[in-house]
């Protein structure tokens, strides 16, 4: 830890980004969103206090910088998926609890409507991808930093994780290595200079102290660019994240 920073190599057989603007037959970003490598970070080590629907975060993660350690490469996947999705995470409590009862809604894959049954959709992913990624913790007020940053060295020292990291998608899963010193880390950024536009930044307000399971989405974006296969994420609270209106 430099700084109070962190660095993880991350690698995997495939990812996709998915561009907000073509959602439903997916297309990846040429690199990860820092959303996505946040979600990283978040799966090794997130803390907060639950209270029902609401949740007080200690802290949250900002992605400082994204190393692209291999040239991106399409792969053109079609699968078939489910329109519809099962009806919140108290019915899955009960299944996994053993207590089902015949009237509970289930996900039917046979059936043709507009809300159930399958349907096959392109994705435009990546494959056999590596990046490095940096970030460090921002605390909410009270909280202890040197404590949050040494529980998450010792999690990605040992290499657990609350959950399977995932690019994108859980079918894609990810393996990491929490890296020591990055400056004498050999593997160098691809010679990669290209403009990627309005790129995802999150679907969360970062700065909130207190989060709700019924908060809608908060979209923000930035103008990233790739130079020298390294692309520099702005602070979330910088004018260059564009960030929606409020009331």
């Amino acid at each position: 830890m430099a700084n109070g920073t962190h660095t993880l190599e991350v690698w995997g057989d495939l990812a996709c980004f998915t561009r907000p603007e073509m959602k439903v037959e997916r297309f990846s970003y040429p690199v990860i969103t820092p959303s996505a490598a946040r979600g990283i970070f978040d799966a090794i080590y997130w803390d907060g206090k639950r209270d029902g629907a609401t949740m007080r975060p200690y802290f949250h993660w900002q992605v400082t910088r994204i190393e692209v350690l291999e040239v991106p490469r399409y792969i053109a996947l079609r699968r078939n998926e489910v329109k519809g999705r099962v009806p919140g995470t108290a019915v899955l409590n009960r299944w996994m609890k053993g207590d089902f009862e015949k009237s509970e809604p289930v996900l039917w894959a046979d059936r043709d409507d507009e809300t159930t049954g399958r349907t096959q959709r392109q994705t435009m992913a990546l494959k056999n991808v590596r990046y490095r990624l940096t970030a460090k913790i921002v605390p909410k007020p009270g909280n202890d930093w040197g404590k949050l940053n040494a529980c998450f060295q010792r999690r990605a020292r040992a290499g657990k994780c609350f959950q399977q990291p995932y690019f994108g998608c859980r079918e894609f899963p990810v393996f990491f290595e929490y890296i020591e010193d990055p400056v004498a880390n050999p593997c160098l950024p691809v010679l990669l200079n290209q403009p990627l536009g309005f790129m995802l930044y999150d679907v969360f307000d970062l700065r909130k102290d207190v989060v709700n399971d019924n908060d809608k989405p908060f979209i923000t974006l930035f103008d990233a660019s790739l130079i020298g296969g390294v692309l520099d994420v702005p602070p979330f609270d910088s004018a260059a994240v564009k960030k929606p209106g409020r009331a």
